[in-house]
């Protein structure tokens, strides 16, 4: 069963170490807890439906409290503090696209906005309803879930939209074969998610980002249905694609996705090294992005990010050991921690992990072989876990992501810390930031800041924390050049500073885009642009 006001499933747990506790006690004092708002006492406020009945519709107030909000922190400050300040007023459940299109033409019907509802996973507002008289009808694709045809001969497979990550991994794998998408929401968040969010996934330097990987499909939209072919290539004009993707459901509702497949590879490989400082390890990454190497992912920690994960892991001894093992070969506190993983045939794995481990020792690279590798690789889904339990201890967890060219990457990573740490003095409180580079590009990368703070005595003061630094860190960003949003979307959050990259022409060009398949404004109204 998932959680209604938190991350994943509720038998799934994460601890942090009493040692650890301790640490982060250390950095920005002592946990401040709040009490949970139980399922009933906020189910309890969920207002009468403004929408008839229909057969493929559920006016639940169960379902419609849990499609209320989607995973960001101010999701987490509305659900747990019980102040959710809208509902939808039905949630539907189609099962294929002809049930989509009854949903649909039913939404129009009785002049309902209508959101799409993928895995929930979103961290930037996407799914949230807002404020307004007409009635919001909220389209889960859940049972749109299943593997509509497999084209080996040219690699392609077409699936419901709503399909999730495992359930698509595992139609594939079947087969023999591999999306080799992986967010780190995965567990939860659907094929037409990544799509309408240009989604990328840990292994995004191997297998490519979701836009490598959409081929074409079905979108179904208050003008019609717009049907995308899979087509290898194409000069005939722009890429109707292009449109589909990161639109965020204000054209119309993804029913069908086809996607490019490829063979499962026969080796899999995860290792850490550590560098003893930023400079060369980040040297390191770049020219591993620049000449392309053959590798399916990289992942480097900031000296500040190493330090704290090997702390907060609470594994004293063994760490005690790592330490002073890294000592002797020339890693101390300055050191930084890449993972790196190989996908390929055995023989093309051990070729490229031998030329990739001795450009990265050109640099005073450390090689520690599997272990880092194989425990990262466990456990790569469960981070979010942590946030549960932080939370229950009196802390906010959040993050930020942006994509800079590689001569601001410096200024952005430590700007963006200091902006973030110094951002809650006036509220007296300390904030915690530490950061990773992932998700490399010959011209750039992308930058993954998590940060920590204290929560207060009310929701809306926790709420006034968070906006500070949302705030703070969404300008450092613009001042550095960076994209608002590298992986997570739009949606709300990030809707007021979308315009610094797309310019004010651009902004109208999308607004005419919506407008033509949505020519009423029904479509998940609020998000992307206004």
């Amino acid at each position: 069963m998932r959680r209604w006001n938190g991350w994943g499933d509720e038998h799934t747990r994460a601890q942090l170490p009493a040692s650890a506790q301790e640490i982060l006690k250390g950095l920005i004092g002592e946990g401040t807890p709040q009490e949970n708002c139980p399922f009933e006492q906020v189910l309890n406020q969920v207002p009468a439906s403004r929408l008839p009945d229909h057969k493929l519709i559920s006016k639940d107030p169960g379902e419609r409290l849990r499609h209320a909000r989607g995973q960001s922190l101010p999701d987490w400050i509305a659900l747990r503090s019980g102040m959710v300040p809208v509902f939808p007023d039905a949630v539907a459940f189609p099962a294929g696209t002809d049930d989509l299109r009854t949903v649909l033409a039913f939404a129009l019907e009785h002049e309902a906005r209508v959101i799409p509802y993928g895995g929930g996973t979103s961290v930037a507002g996407h799914i949230n309803p807002t404020p307004g008289d007409s009635p919001v009808l909220t389209v889960s694709l859940a049972r749109m879930n299943s593997l509509l045809r497999l084209q080996e001969e040219n690699l392609l497979a077409t699936f419901g939209a709503g399909v999730a990550g495992p359930d698509l991994e595992a139609a594939l794998r079947a087969h023999g074969y591999t999306l080799g998408h992986y967010p780190q929401s995965f567990e939860y968040s659907t094929l037409g998610g990544w799509v309408v969010t240009r989604s990328a996934g840990q292994q995004s330097l191997g297998f490519g980002r979701i836009e490598d990987m959409f081929a074409g499909g079905l979108m179904l939209s208050p003008a019609g249905d717009l049907v995308l072919p899979p087509l290898p290539a194409s000069s005939a004009g722009p890429d109707l694609r292009q449109m589909v993707l990161g639109s965020e459901g204000r054209m119309g509702i993804l029913a069908e996705v086809t996607v490019r497949i490829r063979k499962l590879p026969d080796c899999e490989q995860f290792h850490a090294l550590f560098f003893p400082d930023w400079d060369q390890a980040k040297a390191a990454v770049r020219e591993l992005s620049q000449s392309r190497y053959p590798l399916s992912m990289m992942r480097l920690s900031n000296a500040t990010e190493t330090t704290t994960n090997l702390a907060l892991a609470g594994k004293e001894k063994t760490v005690g050991y790592l330490k002073r093992f890294l000592a002797l070969r020339g890693v101390h506190d300055q050191g930084c921690m890449l993972l790196m993983g190989f996908s390929d045939t055995r023989r093309r794995v051990k070729r490229h992990r031998s030329g990739a481990l001795a450009l990265c020792k050109r640099y005073d690279g450390v090689h520690l072989f599997q272990p880092l590798g194989r425990a990262w690789q466990g456990n790569r889904f469960r981070a979010p876990y942590m946030r549960n339990h932080l939370w229950n201890l009196g802390y906010a967890v959040d993050t930020v992501e942006t994509c800079v060219t590689w001569d601001r990457v410096d200024s952005a990573v430590t700007n963006l810390e200091k902006n973030l740490a110094g951002v809650l003095e006036g509220f007296g409180e300390k904030a915690y930031a530490f950061t990773h580079l992932s998700h490399f590009y010959p011209s750039g990368c992308s930058l993954y800041t998590t940060y920590m703070f204290r929560i207060a005595a009310t929701p809306k003061e926790t709420l006034a924390r968070w906006q500070a630094l949302k705030a703070t860190a969404s300008e450092t960003i613009l001042a550095h050049a960076g994209t608002i949003s590298h992986q997570h979307g739009v949606g709300t959050d990030h809707r007021n500073y979308l315009e610094a990259e797309k310019s004010t022409l651009g902004i109208g060009a999308i607004q005419q885009m919506c407008q033509w398949f949505d020519p009423k404004g029904h479509m998940n109204p609020g998000k992307l642009v206004e």
